[in-house]
Formats: C-alpha cells, sequence, structure tokens
C-alpha cells in the first residue's frame, strides 16, 4: 500500500460508452452470454486434460494453464463490467482500480510468455523430437517461472502508474482500469512514465512474440521436410490451433499496446479490452477442442461417461 499516490481520488468513474446510452444494453446482454461460456469452456478443457490420462503431457499441461489464465483474465474485468452496464452508478474504488490493473497486467504478461512457452514446446516436439522428453520434463519448473515473470511484470506497471499525480482527476475514460488509459489521464511531467511502459510492454510482448515467430518458422521448415503428407498434415494439425490463438491474441494487443500512447483513439482501448479481455477467453476452448483430435476424443469419453452413469 505503500505504492498508492496520496493525491488519488476516492473511487473512479468509468465513463465507457456514456456518449453512446443505445450501446449499454446489447453489451450487457453479450457480456452476460459469453462470460459463462468462458468460465464454461475454459473449465472443461482443464477437467478434460486432467481426467484423461492420454492428456497427462507436458503440451496439455501448458493448455490448461492457459484455460485457468483466461478464465482469471475474463474475471478480472467482466464482473465490474457487468455491474456498470446494468446500473446507473459506474464507480470503481480506487483500491479496486489498482487491484484491477494489477490481476489484468498480470495476466497479459503471463499470457504472452505462455504462449511463447506453447510454440517452444512445440518446436522441441517437431523439431527435436529426441530430446522432447528431456527438455520438457521440466514442465513445472518452466510454468512457475512463467507466472513469476508475470506477476513481476505487473509490479513494475502499477509501481510506475500509481506514482503518476492524478490531480484530484477521478474520470476514466473506459470500461476498466488500465494502464495506458490511467497514464493519458494523468496530468504532469509523464513521458518518462510512457517510455518506461512502452519498454517494458516490447520486453514482455515483442519478445516473446518474436520467439514464437522464430519457433514456427524452424517447425514450418521442419514440416516441409517431412515426405507424407499424413505426417506433415499430423505434424500440422498439432500447430494450428495454437497459431490461431497467438493471432488472436497478439492482432489487438500489437494495435494498442505497441504504438505512441498520443495516437490511441478514444474508443480504440474499450473495444481492444472487450475483444481480448472477453472475446478470446470465450474463443480459445472452441478453437482446441475444435481442432485437435485429442481432446475432442476425451471430450467424447467424459460425457459418455457421465450419460452412461445417468
Amino acid at each position: 500500500m505503500t505504492l498508492i499516490n496520496e493525491s488519488h481520488p476516492e473511487e473512479f468513474i468509468l465513463l465507457g460508452f456514456a456518449d453512446r446510452p443505445w450501446l449499454q444494453l446489447p453489451l450487457f446482454v453479450i457480456l452476460l452470454i459469453t462470460y459463462p461460456m468462458a468460465m464454461m469452456g475454459n473449465l472443461t478443457i482443464i477437467l478434460v486434460s486432467k481426467l484423461d490420462p492420454h492428456l497427462h503431457s507436458p503440451m496439455y499441461f501448458f493448455l490448461t494453464n492457459l484455460s485457468f489464465l483466461d478464465m482469471c483474465y475474463t474475471t478480472s474485468i467482466v464482473p465490474q463490467m457487468l455491474f456498470n452496464l446494468g446500473t446507473s452508478k459506474k464507480t470503481i474504488s480506487y483500491l479496486g482500480c489498482i487491484v484491477q490493473l494489477y490481476f489484468f497486467s498480470m495476466m497479459r504478461g503471463t499470457e504472452c510468455l505462455l504462449l511463447a512457452l506453447m510454440s517452444f514446446d512445440r518446436y522441441v516436439a517437431i523439431c527435436r523430437p529426441l530430446h522432447y522428453t528431456l527438455i520438457m520434463n521440466q514442465h513445472i519448473l518452466l510454468v512457475s517461472i512463467v507466472w513469476l515473470t508475470g506477476m513481476i511484470y505487473a509490479i513494475s506497471e502499477a509501481s510506475v502508474t500509481v506514482k503518476l499525480p492524478l490531480c484530484d482527476i477521478n474520470k476514466v475514460d473506459h470500461l476498466l482500469c488500465e494502464i495506458p488509459v490511467l497514464i493519458k489521464a494523468a496530468c504532469g511531467e509523464k513521458e518518462a512514465n510512457e517510455l518506461t511502459l512502452s519498454v517494458v510492454c516490447i520486453l514482455i510482448g515483442a519478445v516473446p512474440l518474436c520467439l514464437i515467430l522464430a519457433s514456427y518458422a524452424s517447425i514450418g521448415h521442419a514440416i516441409f521436410k517431412i515426405k507424407s503428407s499424413e505426417g506433415r498434415k499430423k505434424a500440422f494439425g498439432t500447430c494450428s490451433s495454437h497459431l490461431i490463438v497467438v493471432f488472436l491474441f497478439y492482432g489487438p494487443g500489437i494495435s494498442m499496446y505497441l504504438q505512441p500512447l498520443s495516437s490511441i483513439s478514444r474508443d480504440q482501448p474499450k473495444f481492444m479490452a472487450l475483444f481480448y479481455g472477453v472475446m478470446t477467453p470465450t474463443l480459445n476452448p472452441f478453437i482446441y477442442t475444435l481442432r485437435n483430435k485429442d481432446v475432442k476424443g476425451a471430450l467424447g469419453k467424459l460425457m459418455s461417461r457421465i450419460f452412461s452413469s445417468k
């Protein structure tokens, strides 16, 4: 708590789409539908991966972590959004804002690193299959490092943000408490803070993305060397779902965070937050179940076991 700015207001007013009140009801309905879908879909992935012995491998251990992370990701913002959209009160306490900011940043940073780790897993499986067991035997340690790094990243971002002088400004033109918007709303000299934020975002976002691209460049080269068309199809099948998830996650993220804060339009952060904080966690379970034969098979066994027991 020593990091909290002494000049902070007691609460923030999240303006959201106050200038477009007709959007509130459709957004409320969409969130009310997608949030349970995201929770149920990701929880299903976790249960299936845990209950089916055939899915007890590093690849599916990483997938269960991604599903758990997506559940935390969407939970850190959607309940507050539903409350604000469903009532006339659009406020969040200062402490609640900082907590939301921290957890949202932690989940975002952790997901960047986890997606890179998942691509490395595929690289080792396809390009270095003889070394896979030796390297990926440390999968629990690798995931622990990813989560710890995400926590450190969030602390560093939150620390920079809460030290900014807020000058009694308590209106935030956003749906949630997010770092770029709070920096934009702060007063005084903030160029150093913007530079720090950009450097940290590059380290936690661009570096993992480069590792992902490098991994898949090597994977693509290895796949084209496979003579059997069935072998190529199988190798590509294990990577396609992850590639789609990477595209959905990094596409909005790049346009939002890897550009100067001054060039971000007024509504862009709101739509981006809805996409990568709500839609992506909802779509991920469907992407992995619809395109992964092992997960579909395990899910079918689980469903048949449930119905046969009734």
